[in-house]
């Protein structure tokens, strides 16, 4: 059901990335996604993890079911409670009744899941004719494999700009983004995330480009180069289902 690292490093993303410690989340990510699913009161987020959205969202009002395939992760997530409610699904197989929510959020997910097509056909399914949905990635282009930033010494003074990877070739890597912490990523470019989405039933309505907020630089200050925070980590699809066929 889920690929056994997630279970093994669970404690590690709830340690870092969860409970209001990781400023992405805090002032970047649950921000727009409270923003762009307002007013859509029942909410599917998929991949809800120890659920940090799901209840942002419960907290506005909505009524969220949190559906994510890692045990360890749903359990906390029902400790840590908050009023959503949550089970365990993978995204290409999701236990939720046809056109029966009115949005969805999907959050530094899919760039983990093989089954994309599937997954995005999932969520135009359950999502209502007129429904919201709102994705988030890690940005494509420039957290492609082998990107980083790059500070060339051999200039005088020394020059920092952004490497960018093979982007228009999707590859699995596995990547140790801490000592001892292993995940595996599914690079794809952008055009096969917007081109599936349009081919199940979802048309776009805006993308999202965010700059790294003030707390990650303050945390991260090797970002501070101008060209650096002006690069965008994070990149927000929002669409629409389509409410007739085209």
């Amino acid at each position: 059901m889920t690929e056994p690292r997630w279970d093994e490093h669970a404690d590690w993303w709830q340690r870092e990335f969860t409970d209001g410690v990781d400023p992405e989340y805090v002032e970047q990510i649950i921000p727009l996604a409270l923003a762009h699913l307002t007013g859509f009161d029942r909410v599917l987020d998929i991949g809800t993890g120890e659920g940090q959205i799901a209840r942002a969202l419960a907290a506005r009002g909505a009524d969220v079911v949190g559906l994510d395939p890692t045990g360890s992760q749903v359990e906390v997530a029902v400790a840590r409670a908050g009023g959503p409610s949550y089970g365990r699904a993978g995204s290409d197989g999701l236990p939720i009744a046809t056109g029966s929510v009115d949005g969805v959020v999907v959050c530094l997910v899919f760039e983990h899941v093989d089954a994309l097509d599937e997954s995005l056909a999932e969520v135009a399914r359950v999502l209502r004719p007129g429904g919201r949905f709102v994705l988030f990635l890690n940005h494509p282009l420039l957290q492609t494999p082998d990107s980083g930033m790059i500070i060339d010494h051999m200039i005088e003074p020394p020059e920092t700009y952004w490497r960018i990877g093979a982007y228009l070739r999707e590859a699995v890597t596995v990547e140790e983004v801490k000592k001892g912490v292993f995940v595996r990523f599914v690079h794809r470019p952008l055009h096969r995330y917007l081109n599936g989405m349009i081919r199940a039933g979802i048309d776009l309505v805006e993308i999202l480009e965010p700059a790294p907020p003030p707390g990650f630089l303050t945390k991260a200050p090797e970002y501070e180069a101008d060209v650096v925070s002006t690069t965008p980590r994070l990149l927000g699809i929002v669409g629409d289902r389509r409410s007739s066929p085209r």
